[in-house]
């Protein structure tokens, strides 16, 4: 590949200094207006890396994705998934983190960065308990910097124009099938949303 940028002075040069607002946004902690925006925030991407690489892991609940215990703390319960634990791997030997906070209806982004660990601690677990059912572990966040990103990119993709783009796309049972010829690719996608519901927590 060729026009490849190697050196961070030619990529500096090609960008350009940053903005003074884009620098003053940026806190150390969850300011009042950070947390409130966050607290909102039923969704989040959750980043990792570790030795084999990067890894992003979308997270949701039904009320805030986290829960703010400190100024410089936050809390993401890890709730019923495939047990991959991709995440929570790189957690362990690698903790840096990053969290991008998303709410329907706001062209912003709330980004948090930050280092994690892995807590099996009772009472935080339990804080977090639903139904009868708690976490199995909590991804506890020391954050190093919060800020929100710029509007340009939800306003491009229009991700929140309440359009339904899903026809024609592949669906999961579909892409387990391209891997397994024998799957039961329209069994799996009818009966999925049966299946997952008392698995939620």
């Amino acid at each position: 590949m060729t026009g490849v940028v190697t050196d961070v002075a030619e990529l500096e040069a090609l960008y350009g200094t940053p903005g003074r607002r884009s620098l003053d946004k940026v806190a150390d902690r969850l300011t009042p207006l950070y947390a409130k925006w966050i607290m909102a925030s039923r969704f989040c991407v959750l980043s990792t890396v570790g030795p084999e690489g990067t890894d992003g892991s979308p997270r949701g609940d039904d009320g805030p994705v986290v829960a703010a215990l400190d100024e410089r703390t936050i809390a993401l319960p890890d709730w019923l998934g495939n047990n991959r634990m991709d995440s929570l791997r790189n957690i362990v030997r690698d903790g840096r983190v990053s969290l991008m906070f998303m709410v329907p209806g706001s062209q912003n982004v709330v980004r948090v960065n930050g280092h994690a660990v892995i807590s099996i601690e009772e009472s935080l677990r339990a804080r977090f308990e639903k139904a009868g059912r708690q976490p199995r572990s909590v991804v506890v966040v020391s954050v190093g910097e919060v800020y929100f990103q710029c509007a340009k990119a939800i306003m491009r993709s229009r991700i929140w124009s309440g359009e339904d783009e899903s026809g024609g796309i592949p669906t999961a049972g579909e892409m387990v099938r391209e891997a397994d010829a024998g799957f039961d690719a329209e069994g799996y996608d009818d009966g999925y949303a049966e299946y997952a519901g008392p698995r939620m927590w």
